[in-house]
């Protein structure tokens, strides 16, 4: 089974007096088609969804009201217009509810089906809106653990509010998504769900709790990375396919996108951590370095210079330690490795677009081709 992108070929109009003037419409229909199809090719995914999104922005605000000014302020911090950020995750979310057919039978009367159809579509928006309350929840708990002060481009909420009132935000809003997750009343969607949130918390202890020999480990930041970043995103995505009553290989291979997107996102922010900017990235570049966090640039570094492992092993308190750790890693090839190991995932997640069923459905393919499109704009960003 595979993604059907090809088109047929254009038809030249030269000595179209010699032929019929039947065949000339049906060629210039053809350069129209084959027109619109390039223009639609290279549509913005986020535009495919914009409407959307900002229906979910909307509800999202109404959803995260609390009854105490305080609590209600700290938990809309981050959906507030110009601090939601580009809301990957719910567009990622939005395109592959797009990307699978609804599986109904051909039976159906078409009044029902648009029913059933819109009804599918609520709760799979609904998806999308509990997966950015977690996401949100677990940015708000990083940054107390981090004690950063800048996120998204503006001032963190710990610093704003204190970490106190941090940790309580990222509370409830967690609480306000199990809600949102037990009104959709299906127990194997719960699960996941809860799964990604466990491993958000098993992520995070992995990378504060790291002994010598794990913080050497390549498998281990690669799992650490998958329970941080990708858990929630192919979580979030079987879940999707799940509600729509896709089978069990579909499903499998909507997760399988999610993961190998979200690890290949996670690489090239490590890659970016080291040779982004503080403007571009919205954070201090080397945030992870200078808090003892230690990436795939670096592990490959250490792979091509053992030496470096002395350094990494006296931790980056001194600034000293931190200069040469990095004039190794410049001398090494651990940014290209990385970029080329987000580059497999990249590959991986659009073979999983690619394996779902054929479909002639325009709408479903423009979404398969939107998904694809997101692969490569992760692993080519330069923020």
């Amino acid at each position: 089974m595979c993604l059907r992108l090809c088109r047929a070929p254009v038809v030249g109009c030269r000595g179209a007096a010699l032929v019929s003037s039947r065949w000339l419409h049906d060629a210039q229909y053809q350069v129209r088609q084959d027109g619109a199809s390039r223009a639609q090719e290279q549509q913005d995914p986020f535009e495919l969804v914009a409407d959307e999104l900002s229906l979910l922005a909307n509800r999202l605000r109404s959803m995260v009201a609390a009854e105490v000014p305080k609590l209600a302020s700290a938990a809309e911090y981050f959906f507030k217009v110009g601090a939601e950020g580009k809301r990957f995750r719910p567009t990622v979310l939005l395109l592959m509810a797009s990307a699978l057919k609804f599986p109904l039978s051909e039976s159906t009367e078409g009044g029902v089906l648009s029913i059933l159809a819109d009804k599918l579509r609520t709760r799979q928006q609904n998806i999308a809106e509990i997966t950015e309350m977690i996401h949100v929840a677990s940015l708000l708990h990083d940054d107390v653990l981090d004690d950063a002060d800048t996120r998204r481009g503006v001032s963190s909420l710990n610093l704003i509010m204190g970490n106190k009132l941090s940790v309580l935000a990222g509370d409830f809003l967690l609480s306000r998504a199990c809600v949102a997750l037990a009104a959709l009343g299906n127990t194997e969607v719960v699960s996941l769900m809860a799964t990604a949130v466990e491993h958000l918390v098993t992520g995070e202890t992995m990378q504060i709790s790291t002994s010598r020999e794990q913080r050497r480990s390549m498998e281990y930041y690669l799992q650490k990375t998958y329970y941080k970043t990708a858990s929630l995103i192919s979580n979030s995505c079987k879940a999707v396919a799940i509600l729509a009553g896709h089978t069990a290989e579909v499903s499998m291979l909507t997760y399988e996108y999610g993961r190998n997107l979200g690890l290949a996102f996670q690489l090239i922010d490590d890659v970016l951590d080291f040779t982004g900017t503080s403007a571009s990235l919205g954070k201090g570049s080397l945030s992870d370095i200078h808090h003892g966090i230690i990436t795939a640039p670096m592990l490959y570094a250490i792979e091509e210079f053992p030496q470096l492992q002395e350094i990494v092993d006296r931790g980056f308190d001194n600034s000293a330690n931190i200069e040469i750790a990095l004039d190794y890693l410049r001398k090494s090839r651990g940014i290209e490795r990385t970029k080329e190991l987000a580059r497999e995932h990249a590959d991986r997640a659009v073979k999983a677009i690619e394996s779902l069923p054929d479909s002639d459905d325009e709408d479903v393919l423009t979404s398969r081709r939107a998904l694809i499109d997101i692969t490569e704009r992760v692993i080519t960003r330069t923020k």
